[in-house]
């Protein structure tokens, strides 16, 4: 299909500035325009990338402006990357989805399956799973003893969803994914280490997303919950009896230790580290590899380091961090003077 950039900015709510009739049938990156591909610009670092793009169209700030001629048509919006992103979900959206079951699937006869969808080759649906409308099971996915499902949702290839868990709406698991394995339950005996049953489940709600690769333990008792809207990255684990609070966002191989209640709108960076049975507040950021050590009581607060510090704190420290070794040279000669003071007296 192709779009003009009329019709685009209209979508939009944008302005065109050059050829209202522009076309475009594709995406491509600002760097590797070409013609009738749609690219978009919202990091100032690929500002020069502009002027020479071959894509067609390009997505731009209202703010942006121009130092030299660009040869490509622009529609002006007010935030490009957001509006790159409402223009991919509609492209995927529109794509064709496969529907049925393989007849190298193993669906057992207690399982509800919903209109519309599609379980792949080798995957397995076990006993009492009940799969709402819509949802795409891709091959070798495995969802354990009943297990419930809701409307939409898309598992990648090599999937695994353990008995009992409960998926929402919506819900995407990329290839790899372990939704409800035993939590990190031992206790520790004089002959070695006796395992504590695991006999909760997982709940994840509505529109979460949890990359390749990520696991989320099942509860001891009870529930490890992630609410409505969290993003997990590739390579994340979220031990036994967490809660993830709504629309955080984590980056890979972030490690939550168990018992521990995380707020909403969070954000943590690659590698942070969270210990276990502590609360962090909601709208907490968290740099890459920082540790957090203990509660975070207060919203909106920005953290890094490990142990992790108020994050303004930690960059002074970290300028002077890299001046120690002149500070120390500087002091070593100050004792040096002082003595021959102490010396000459």
């Amino acid at each position: 299909m192709k779009f003009t950039a009329q019709q685009i900015a209209d979508f939009l709510q944008g302005r065109v500035e050059g050829d209202p009739q522009a076309t475009v049938s594709t995406f491509a990156k600002i760097e590797e325009g070409q013609v009738g591909a749609l690219s978009f610009l919202a990091n100032a670092q690929y500002t020069h990338y502009i002027y020479d793009t071959a894509s067609s169209i390009v997505l731009v700030n209202d703010d942006f402006k121009a130092e030299r001629p660009v040869k490509a048509t622009l529609v002006r919006v007010a935030n490009a990357y957001e509006a790159v992103a409402r223009l991919l979900q509609v492209y995927e959206q529109s794509q064709p989805k496969p529907s049925g079951i393989s007849p190298l699937a193993s669906v057992a006869e207690s399982a509800t399956v919903g209109e519309n969808c599609y379980i792949g080759p080798f995957a397995v649906i076990g006993e009492g799973v009940k799969l709402g409308k819509g949802v795409q099971v891709h091959a070798h996915v495995v969802i354990g003893d009943g297990v419930s499902v809701g409307d939409n949702c898309l598992f990648y290839p090599h999937v695994s969803i353990y008995h009992g868990c409960r998926i929402g709406h919506r819900v995407t698991l990329h290839s790899g994914a372990v939704i409800g394995a035993d939590g990190f339950g031992f206790a520790p005996t004089a002959d070695g280490y006796d395992k504590i049953p695991q006999i909760g489940i997982v709940v994840l709600e509505d529109d979460v997303e949890i990359g390749a690769n990520a696991c989320v333990d099942r509860s001891t008792m009870g529930a490890t919950v992630v609410h409505k809207g969290v993003k997990l990255d590739n390579l994340v684990q979220v031990a036994h009896n967490c809660e993830v609070g709504a629309h955080t966002v984590m980056s890979a191989q972030v490690g939550v230790a168990g018992s521990t209640k995380i707020g909403q709108w969070c954000m943590f960076g690659g590698q942070v580290g969270i210990a276990g049975h502590i609360t962090v507040a909601d709208g907490t950021q968290v740099g890459a590899q920082a540790g957090i050590a203990g509660s975070v009581k207060k919203p909106q607060t920005a953290l890094h380091g490990t142990p992790a510090i108020d994050y303004n704190r930690f960059i002074r420290a970290s300028i002077v961090y890299k001046q120690l070794p002149d500070m120390l040279r500087e002091l070593q000669q100050l004792r040096k003077e002082v003595e021959a003071l102490k010396a000459s007296r």
